[in-house]
Formats: C-alpha cells, structure tokens, sequence
C-alpha cells in the first residue's frame, strides 16, 4: 500500500517582518531546538489552503490571509512519501499566543533567515521565491 502524507507550510508576513518560530525535533541532536516556519499536515478531507490558515491560527493564535503558493517540495522517509506545499500568508497582526509544540518565536527581515534557519534546501526555495 503506498503511503503519502501532505504538509502546508505556511510563511507569515506582516509589514515587513516574516514569523519564524522554534520547535522540537529530536533530542538525540546537538540542537534539539530548531528555527523554521509553522507547519503541519492536512487533516484528511481538508483543503491545503484551509489547513494553512488553520494550522497557522492554532500555532500562534494568528488570523492570516494567502497571498500565494511559493513553492512546493517532496522527499521520502522510510516507506512513507511526503509532498509540501510552501505559501506565504499575510497578518495584520503581531501578537503570538504559542501553542504548546512550539518554543519560541521571532519576527525577522528576510535577509534575517540565514541567521536562524539551517536547512539549506529551505533557504533555496525561500531564494528562489519571490517574497
């Protein structure tokens, strides 16, 4: 049986500051903690665009807004497919309520993002979108 499991990614933007936040990944690495953008899978039946603007209010507490799709990536772990779709969202708003799977957050310049995200492929998509 084929295995596929679908991640919205979403990269909020407000005025001009982008939302990056810090989450767990695993603790058997030297930096247990990482920086990145919010994410997390659709709920079946759900609509990538409904499940970004979802997953996005119940991380931060944030209303957002898509603006457009960025970019979209894929990779395989084990015998399980992942595909993401990458968008970036607008928010009037400023003031986070975390959920708890998150640890921290911080609102940074684009040119910001190679101080605190170490994904490299990552870093070229978000280079290769036009922000």
């Amino acid at each position: 049986m084929d295995k596929y499991r679908i991640i919205v990614k979403g990269i909020v933007k407000s005025l001009d500051k982008y939302l990056i936040v810090e989450k767990w990944f695993d603790d058997r690495i030297q930096e247990p903690y990482q920086w990145g953008f919010v994410d997390g899978l659709i709920e079946f039946g759900e609509s990538p665009d409904n499940a970004v603007v979802r997953i996005i209010e119940e991380s931060t507490g944030l209303c957002t807004q898509i603006d457009r799709i960025l970019y979209t990536w894929s990779f395989m772990a084990g015998d399980t497919y992942t595909i993401g779709i990458s968008y970036l969202c607008l928010s009037g708003m400023e003031d986070i309520v975390l959920s708890e799977e998150l640890h921290n957050y911080k609102w940074v310049e684009r040119d910001e993002f190679e101080k605190y995200i170490e994904n490299q492929g990552i870093l070229n998509d978000i280079a290769c979108a036009d922000l």
